[in-house]
């Protein structure tokens, strides 16, 4: 890139391609969450169990079909011209269609996410707050939040703005009820 072009891009776009350029370590994962860079190590066991019960209970007793992805990139960028958020959930739930994932790029846009699924880990605060905010802002329908420090799962809806009006949570093993698409209670007695 030349200076002269380099000049007419705003610190967004820079940072942006630098945050696209970089080479992880195997296994680690690199996040743009609210103009920071975020990379995040391997996950552990408790916390890849916790996203497998949940995705086979969404799947199996969903009322309506839904497909899943685990660690896909959203580009979070309703209504701007140079994405600002780029966020890998820990799971990603969306009404069935078969080329939904098929043909996306590595950072796909959220439109068509009904839910998206964190469970904390060694950044706890991203998950409960900037991860919040950007799947707000991008209007993802809902969060599922599993909060291991607080032993408690809640899901967020009804997102306005850069937060969600809507929440409930549940300890672990209390049962917590899904809207439409998924219409049933989440049970969390696997998460104990």
């Amino acid at each position: 890139m030349t200076a002269m072009a380099h000049e007419s891009l705003t610190q967004e776009e820079i940072l942006l391609a630098g945050f696209l350029a970089l080479d992880t370590p195997e296994g680690f994962r690199a996040e743009l969450i609210e103009g920071e860079i975020v990379v995040t190590p391997p996950p552990d066991g408790q916390h890849e169990h916790f996203i497998t019960r949940l995705m086979k209970q969404v799947i199996r007793r969903s009322r309506t079909d839904v497909d899943f992805s685990g660690n896909k990139g959203l580009r979070l960028d309703k209504g701007g011209n140079c994405p600002k958020d780029h966020v890998v959930p820990d799971g990603t739930f969306a009404p069935a269609h078969p080329d939904l994932y098929l043909d996306a790029r590595p950072w796909m846009p959220s439109d068509g996410v009904a839910m998206v699924l964190e469970v904390t880990s060694t950044k706890p605060r991203t998950d409960r707050e900037a991860k919040r905010h950007c799947y707000a802002r991008a209007g993802i329908p809902l969060y599922l939040l599993v909060d291991r420090d607080a032993s408690s799962v809640t899901l967020f809806g009804a997102p306005r703005n850069d937060d969600y009006r809507e929440h409930c949570a549940v300890p672990f093993g209390k049962s917590l009820a899904l809207p439409e698409p998924f219409a049933f209670d989440l049970e969390t007695t696997d998460v104990l």
